[in-house]
């Protein structure tokens, strides 16, 4: 895959390895969005070319942060409240982490879409994908399985 980006030595393994498995799995342009330590997301373009990344801070990060440094605020499952408007501590909590990552997702995926001339797939991967996935319609496919289809469809190719 080529990579254009301004320094391509500073790419991580598994956000190309995503990319790569995506192209294989569902073509270009594709939209990678990967929910692990870190939420990545991750633009091929047209011609199956590694565009760039947007990166944010993960799910269980932005808890672990929000929970250490405020005062009160317990830990909380991260399932979505009935309402967006929270009537509780914990309803509050998940109401603004899950739809705050909602709406996160919807965002960024609307401007690379822009950016890309629209059309891209989106393909979600990593442990939390499908706590953000179930509550928005831009992720098209979870695909827990992405990265490592990508390393192994690299590690084919040598």
């Amino acid at each position: 895959m080529e990579v254009r980006i301004e320094r391509p030595a500073e790419l991580g393994a598994d956000l190309l390895a995503g990319a790569i498995g995506a192209v294989a799995r569902y073509g270009a342009p594709v939209i990678v969005l990967d929910y692990g330590t870190a939420t990545t997301f991750a633009a091929v373009s047209r011609d199956g070319a590694y565009l760039g990344t947007a990166i944010a801070p993960g799910i269980e990060i932005s808890i672990q942060a929000l929970v250490s440094r405020a005062a009160k605020l317990p830990q909380i499952a991260l399932e979505a409240p009935s309402a967006a408007i929270g009537r509780d501590t914990v309803a509050s909590l998940q109401a603004g982490i899950i739809f705050g990552f909602v709406g996160q997702a919807e965002a960024v995926v609307a401007r690379m879409q822009a950016e890309l001339g629209g059309g891209a797939r989106v393909v979600a991967t990593g442990g939390l994908a499908e706590i953000v996935a179930r509550h928005t319609s831009v992720i098209e496919t979870i695909d827990p399985h992405l990265i490592l289809e990508g390393l192994k469809l690299y590690y084919e190719s040598l």
